[in-house]
Formats: structure tokens, sequence, C-alpha cells
């Protein structure tokens, strides 16, 4: 229930429909007896989407999440006992249709997990992603995955596969499950987390609450750092893509904290942050 009306309340409240709506409902407005207010909102959509859009508003929005977890220590001992890459990196809809593997924006995810799986040979490399779609059903990402990190050079026998998690918090219980079920979960084995840097603070509180210590290893970053922090844009659609991105995970910790899916609405690196549940 929680998946369904999550995805039914973004769609509204994501900063590009909601402009979207408003300049929309606005216009209708117009041409009607309430065409004073018509006007307003149309006024109040374009100001928004000039600010969304060419200021650096997703900038700020985005380098509080990106910058939140650092990447954990590789060189201490021990190695990984194993790496877990979660969902959100493949266009499964265009993949299945096309026979062919397709990236997103976020495909680093998966070049990341390749490039560590050959720095550590004996770790284990875990995927966790389902279906997420509600009007085009797919195939796992899981199934897409595999075919693109054997074609990495990850052997095949070194994937443990979840392919039924639609969200982080999914990603977690059900990846824990899976890894106890094959006997490679135990509390002394170091696992590594690949997430987008944005999209880590949410995934590292959803872990933690299901019980699973891991440690962080960011990628996908969509800023240089604190020097984007003013940083305009120079197109309308990609500065309005990036509220987008940066204002669904601040709606999503919230969402999450709010519902006992994490325990802390902004977890940090702190390692005695633990699950009250």
């Amino acid at each position: 229930m929680f998946f369904y009306l999550a995805k039914a309340v973004w769609f509204v409240l994501q900063p590009s429909t909601f402009i979207a709506l408003l300049i929309g409902y606005g216009a209708i407005l117009i041409w009607t007896g309430w065409a004073r207010w018509g006007r307003r909102f149309v006024s109040a959509g374009a100001l928004l989407l000039l600010v969304a859009g060419l200021s650096p508003l997703g900038n700020a929005l985005i380098l509080p999440l990106e910058d939140r977890f650092p990447r954990a220590d590789l060189d201490r001992p021990p190695p990984p006992a194993g790496l877990i890459i979660l969902g959100g990196a493949e266009n499964r809809l265009v993949g299945s249709a096309r026979k062919a593997p397709t990236v997103n924006e976020a495909g680093e995810r998966l070049l990341e997990g390749a490039i560590l799986a050959h720095r550590f040979p004996e770790a284990k490399v875990a995927f966790s992603g389902g279906d997420a779609g509600i009007l085009y059903k797919s195939n796992s990402e899981a199934e897409g995955a595999a075919t693109i990190l054997t074609q990495l050079g990850v052997a095949r026998d070194r994937l443990i596969l979840e392919a039924n998690a639609r969200d982080t918090y999914e990603n977690a219980v059900y990846l824990k499950k899976e890894l106890e079920a094959e006997a490679k979960f135990g509390a002394d084995s170091r696992w590594l987390l690949i997430t987008s840097a944005y999209h880590m603070p949410r995934s590292m509180g959803a872990f933690r609450q299901a019980g699973f210590e891991v440690e962080p290893w960011p990628v996908d970053y969509r800023t240089r750092g604190p020097a984007d922090f003013t940083k305009p844009f120079d197109k309308v659609s990609e500065g309005l893509r990036r509220v987008d991105t940066a204002a669904r995970e601040w709606v999503g910790l919230l969402a999450y904290w709010l519902t006992g899916r994490i325990n802390a609405l902004f977890p940090s690196p702190d390692r005695t942050e633990r699950s009250q549940g």
C-alpha cells in the first residue's frame, strides 16, 4: 500500500508536475469568471518555473544529500565480504524491448560495482531491484543487472540477485532475507552499499532500520561539491530535473521517517545510530 500511495502522492507533489498543473489550471481559469485568479496562478507558475529551472536551487537542495556520507575506507582490513548494488540504474522497459543493456544516468551504480568486484575478487556481488513500474510493467532490474555485470567481467556465480524489491526499504529487507537464506549474512561481515550519492542518506537509514549494517560507497554525483552551490543552470529542463531529483529524496526521507522506515529524519555517518525497531 505504501508503494502505490507514495507513487500517487509524488506524481502530484513533484515540482515539475506541480508547476505544470499550476500553469495549466490558471490558463483554464483565465477563460472563466475567475480570470484574475487564473492570471495569478499562471504568474506564480511561471515564476516558479524560472526559479526552479535556472537558479542554483537544485544544486542547493542536492548538495547536503550528496555530501552526507563520505566513501568508506577500503584500505583498512578486512576487505569487503560483499558489494550491494541498488536498482534504479536501468531502463528495463526499453532494454526489454530492444534486447540490449539500457542504463540511465545512474548507470555508475553498475559500473562502480563491477570495478569494485574486480578490485575485491573474493567479494560477493548482491543486486536488489524488481519492477517498480505501475502503468508500464517490465521484467525485474535484477535480470538486466545480471546481464550487464557478467558482460563487465563479473562471474555469474558471484552474483546474488534479489528481484522483488520496489523501493529502498524493500531493498534492505528483502536483500537481508536473501543473504540470510544463502548463509551469506553475518554480523561481522563487511558489506559496501553502492547507490547514488544523493540517495545514500535514505538508503543507509533503511538498511540500519532493517538491522543490516553496511558501509557507504556513494556514486553518481550530480555536483562537484560546494563550488556548485551558487551555480545556475543554462537549461530550464536540467535545473527542473535537478530540483525534482533532490525534492524526491527530501520528501522520501520525511515519509520514511514518519512511517518508521528510518529512525532519523536525516541519517548521519555516526555509526552509533542504530535501529529502534
